[in-house]
């Protein structure tokens, strides 16, 4: 599928008109009147043959066009942009080549990657006529030649790509698409700017498999770390374990610590085995006190 952004061709195409309908409307006229003030047929004659051939002899070209002009099958040149005259029947003109930057939406339905997932694949293109000469006489529609060239490009650099890539490295497949059309274009007298990957979908099915996965990936991930920190924390009390062990006082000063931390808080209660307390020598002061906070 191959469309273009909306444009005032219509438009265009109605104000180019203007000046011929306008050149014969006022040639008639003048000979309508010149007829009515002499009261002879002639002038009326001779105003609509003029403005007959102006009709057809005047041609208006926007300032980002160009034509082709063709005296009896030969090409002669380009003309515009603004106003011209040609030589009716024995001259003609090409259509109109826009030399503007043109923006085109091409869509890949239903195309395998290279790991075999059916994606379709929205691109927008932008491209423009640098040379109207070739694009006029080299190709018969170019319009219609870019159409093709784009869909088979982005058709064979889908299969050249798995998913992953295709999703993550947008940018690198546009500039690839670009490089593929312009190399192909530019004898015609056409040049690719860029393209531009805008959608990557895929069917639903796959698409909530691929969700799956990656829940259970970041699943892994988490118990992998929570084991890790398991094993830091093990290192840890080995660690302070022989620490203590080579120091009972320090041990001492830590069940402390542990002790007073536990009982501070108001409404706490904390049962101590008395032999605890005086394998760790803490004393009748600190006993009184635990017993007092319990109260």
């Amino acid at each position: 599928m191959f469309t273009s952004v909306p444009s005032f061709q219509k438009i265009h195409d109605i104000q180019r008109q203007r000046v011929p309908v306008t050149a014969f409307i006022v040639c008639a006229g003048a000979g309508a009147i010149a007829t009515a003030m002499l009261n002879q047929p002639w002038p009326a004659i001779a105003g609509g043959l003029a403005g007959l051939y102006l009709l057809f002899a005047v041609k208006v070209v926007q300032p980002w066009e160009k034509v082709a002009l063709l005296r009896l099958g030969r090409y002669v040149g380009l003309r515009g942009p603004g106003l011209f005259f040609i030589v009716p029947v024995f001259e003609a003109i090409s259509p109109h080549v826009d030399q503007r930057v043109r923006v085109h939406s091409v869509t890949a339905e239903s195309t395998l990657t290279r790991d075999t997932v059916p994606v379709n694949v929205d691109a927008i293109v932008f491209w423009m006529v640098w040379n109207a000469e070739k694009a006029i006489l080299e190709v018969e529609s170019f319009i219609e030649a870019i159409n093709l060239s784009a869909q088979t490009a982005l058709r064979e650099s889908i299969g050249r790509h798995e998913l992953a890539q295709m999703i993550t490295e947008r940018e690198l497949l546009g500039h690839e698409l670009q490089r593929i059309l312009d190399e192909k274009t530019n004898p015609w007298g056409i040049t690719v700017h860029s393209v531009e990957i805008r959608d990557v979908r895929i069917p639903q099915s796959l698409e909530d498999a691929m969700s799956r996965q990656a829940q259970a990936e970041r699943e892994r991930q988490a118990r992998i770390i929570l084991g890790q920190a398991e094993t830091e924390i093990s290192e840890k009390f080995v660690s302070a374990a022989s620490a203590y062990t080579e120091n009972p006082v320090a041990l001492h000063l830590r069940a402390m610590n542990m002790l007073y931390e536990a009982i501070k808080e108001r409404g706490s209660m904390v049962i101590v085995p008395s032999s605890a307390v005086e394998t760790m020598g803490l004393g009748g002061t600190l006993a009184t006190a635990a017993i007092g906070k319990q109260v």
